[in-house]
């Protein structure tokens, strides 16, 4: 099976104080890695944490019951919701 060549063309410059540097160095070391290598992955490992945490929700038992219960039987418009719809429409343009 050929093996695809990823091709890195974008570059990102960083500035740190001399004592942040030696301790990635070091990490990078006991790591076995490349000091940007080492750099990379615990920073792509860091945003994919901060991404999950920020687009995924996680309920208990109860509330999925409670979600599932109000799709299934979705409460009647009220006065006040049928006005937020019409604000929205209003002030959203597509």
């Amino acid at each position: 099976m050929p093996r695809t060549e990823i091709i890195k063309q974008e570059r990102m410059h960083i500035r740190l104080d001399a004592q942040s540097k030696q301790k990635l160095e070091k990490a990078a070391s006991y790591s076995h890695k490349k000091l940007s290598e080492f750099v990379l992955s615990q920073s792509l490992a860091a945003a994919e944490t901060i991404i999950s945490e920020n687009e995924q929700m996680t309920l208990s038992q109860s509330d999925w019951d409670l979600f599932l219960d109000a799709l299934e039987n979705p409460p009647k418009k009220s006065a006040k919701l049928t006005e937020a719809l019409t604000l929205h429409k209003k002030s959203v343009v597509r």
